[in-house]
């Protein structure tokens, strides 16, 4: 990227955010979607992609796999050339960073057409399973293997032949291992119908309705039995829709809001809107449960500060990653809040459990957690601190909120340590934030 970042960033107490950002586009689409458009017959032009490590990681292993890609000139719009259910290259190094939406969708679909690929990161991503998925691969005629630790990457795909028309997977550690088989399942149902049966209980079910509705965008549709069953028929083949725009990032968008939320607004993000297909957007339906004013319409959100803010104890499976901002509002709330079925934090870019009670704890915020369960207690005045960011994008970003005043609590002076993390999806933030910060003339 290139943004330049420097060692800390210090935010300074903030007492009112007014101001408009335009979103960057959504993660999990722009990697879904340019796997689709590598995997589809035709070319496929897509605007507004992210420009950030995760889809630049993804641009790069397309492209040692033998897919055509190229930049418009428009800023963020790409024409990718599909390999019609094929990619070109059967041999390939594939260093994936730290992107759970490039390594475990491309170990579904490198499984399924075969060839020899070795799959890698940095260390962090070392330490993120992914043996529930390659044990649903390597049961049903993958051959898979691990290179270091057994359920981590790195691995090696090696031709295998996938038999099973009937695949299992747990559900309970992340969706991506799903969503993965599902994107992979037209290479696997050339011959016969091909079900994905999911075990035990689905976390974080509206990023599968992402896959799902990317998936009929490019001519693929699956048949479900609620959250338990996915048929994909056989025969069906991805297909280009021609032209693609990502919806700007749901996740990303959550900062913003919550700042208008806390220190008085109006905040209005473009790039989201009522119609979303993401499942971030909830976020919005927990910013007025907790007192916040919102108005939206087709390709926007707007939040203004109310009373002060409500606590909230609330189920956040469905959002695990905007789930952290609402710890931050946390801070800014009435009584104490608790954050419920958040396990899966524990598995992402670093164990955000025991990272935002740390964190938090330096502010002087009361914190109390558990295995998959946090509480925020907030205190009558926070303390300056220095922030550790644990290389999580989102910690950097949730954490710029505790400069903002609210009408009863001032913010504190802010040390972000190693800013550059946010390169991961949102490369300019701390330059969105300061308008939307900055005084007023």
């Amino acid at each position: 990227m290139t943004t330049p970042y420097p060692a800390y960033i210090d935010l300074k107490p903030v007492n009112h955010v007014s101001g408009t950002v335009v979103l960057p586009g959504s993660k999990s689409i722009s990697n879904r979607t340019l796997l689709l458009s590598a995997l589809a017959q035709g070319k496929t032009k897509i605007c507004d992609l992210l420009a950030s490590d995760d889809t630049s990681v993804m641009l790069d292993g397309l492209r040692k796999l033998g897919i055509d890609w190229k930049e418009t000139g428009i800023p963020n719009e790409y024409e990718v050339t599909g390999g019609a259910g094929q990619l070109p290259n059967r041999q390939a190094d594939l260093f994936l960073g730290n992107a759970g939406t490039a390594v475990r969708p491309l170990t579904a679909a490198l499984a399924a057409l075969g060839g020899d690929y070795l799959l890698h990161g940095i260390p962090r991503m070392h330490e993120r399973p992914i043996g529930d998925l390659v044990d649903a691969l390597n049961v049903a005629g993958a051959n898979i293997e691990y290179v270091e630790n057994k359920g981590y990457p790195p691995i090696r795909i090696r031709t295998g032949h996938i038999d099973s028309k009937n695949l299992k997977v747990k559900g309970n550690v992340s969706s991506q291992f799903l969503t993965a088989l599902l994107m992979a399942s037209p290479l696997m149902a050339r011959d016969g119908d091909v079900t994905i049966h999911v075990v035990g209980e689905l976390i974080s079910k509206p990023y599968i309705e992402i896959t799902l509705n990317l998936m009929k965008a490019y001519g693929v549709d699956v048949k479900r039995q609620g959250w338990e069953s996915f048929t994909i028929s056989k025969g069906q083949r991805y297909t280009s829709p021609g032209v693609v725009h990502v919806e700007g990032d749901a996740s990303s968008a959550s900062y913003f809001l919550a700042a208008g939320a806390i220190a008085g607004g109006p905040v209005r993000v473009i790039g989201i809107g009522k119609n979303s297909i993401q499942g971030d957007v909830r976020f919005i339906d927990v910013l007025e449960k907790m007192g916040a004013n919102v108005t939206y319409g087709e390709n926007f959100v707007e939040v203004t500060s109310g009373s002060q803010l409500k606590a909230v104890d609330m189920d956040f499976n469905l959002i695990p990653d905007a789930a952290m901002t609402v710890a931050m509002l946390a801070v800014y709330a009435d009584s104490p809040s608790i954050l419920r079925n958040i396990g899966s934090w524990r598995v992402k870019e670093t164990d955000r459990i025991d990272a935002m009670a740390t964190e938090l704890k330096k502010l002087g915020v009361g914190v109390e957690v558990g295995e998959d369960w946090l509480k925020v207690i907030p205190v009558a005045v926070m303390r300056d601190a220095v922030i550790d960011t644990y290389n999580d994008h989102r910690m950097a970003m949730c954490f710029s909120l505790a400069s903002l005043s609210s009408a009863e609590k001032a913010g504190v002076n802010v040390r972000i340590n190693d800013p550059r993390c946010v390169a991961k999806t949102f490369p300019d933030y701390f330059q969105a934030f300061s308008v939307i910060t900055k005084p007023s003339a």
